[in-house]
């Protein structure tokens, strides 16, 4: 989770890319990527760069005004691109929970500046529609309403996180995800854990016990263009070693 004394967990795995965000300071991230380039592995952020600022806010305001929060992100898109990041990922579009009338404006607006920033500074950014307040699914299911055509007019990239897609389009997960993989560059990859109304991020494994079947989704998400797959579980399941390398290899052997 960002924790400085762990950064060189992340790269126990052999994996060729690290997906990372949230540091603590700035000197946290300049440690991180000392680290990443002498181990030459690639790297993405997953905004925001520095905990505690905006990361929810471009569409309306949840923890700060648009405004703020989007002069926030085009400082950290340019910085980023400076340093050699392969993109930057961002929780778009993302709802608190249902709103009166048309989204597809809100959308639209909001799709108009990142992809200003994306020509601007030349580096990919990567959209990620999240689960909102509650788990409420509605900016999962606003994206799903959007206009796919208007969506490809601006050029951005789609992330698809597999738990957030099960939890909020149940079995009809496909018909949410089939339509995005022309667009999607970025998976995040873990299964969901319930425990006392809590969810977790557990460790995708092949055994799969006590989380959904994530095989089908993966195996959907193999097809098309490249794509960065991402392993986003959480800490507190305490997912051993062993259980890390299988569901790496499993996830392998699965998409190539």
């Amino acid at each position: 989770m960002s924790n400085p004394e762990h950064f060189e967990h992340l790269f126990r795995f052999g994996c060729s890319h690290v997906e990372i965000g949230e540091f603590p300071d700035e000197q946290a991230f300049l440690d991180f990527l000392n680290i990443a380039r002498s181990k030459n592995v690639t790297f993405g952020v997953h905004s925001p760069l520095i905990r505690g600022r905006s990361k929810y806010d471009l569409i309306e305001p949840v923890s700060m005004p648009v405004e703020t929060a989007r002069d926030q992100f085009e400082k950290e898109v340019a910085y980023l691109a400076s340093v050699g990041a392969e993109y930057v990922l961002v929780h778009f579009p993302y709802f608190k929970e249902q709103v009166n009338g048309p989204t597809e404006p809100h959308i639209e607006e909001g799709l108009v500046f990142l992809s200003r920033l994306q020509k601007k500074y030349n580096i990919p950014i990567v959209c990620e529609p999240k689960l909102g307040k509650g788990r409420s699914s509605c900016g999962i299911d606003y994206l799903h309403q959007f206009p796919k055509a208007i969506w490809e007019r601006y050029g951005l990239s789609i992330c698809i996180d597999i738990g957030d897609y099960r939890m909020a389009a149940k079995d009809q997960w496909d018909t949410f995800i089939e339509p995005l993989l022309p667009y999607t560059r970025v998976v995040h990859l873990h299964n969901v854990t319930y425990q006392q109304n809590k969810y977790f991020w557990s460790v995708l494994h092949p055994d799969q016990s006590g989380g959904y079947d994530m095989r089908p989704m993966i195996e959907m998400l193999s097809h098309g263009e490249a794509k960065y797959f991402i392993f986003e579980h959480t800490p507190h399941t305490d997912p051993t070693n062993q259980s890390i390398i299988e569901g790496i290899d499993w996830v392998d052997q699965l998409i190539t």
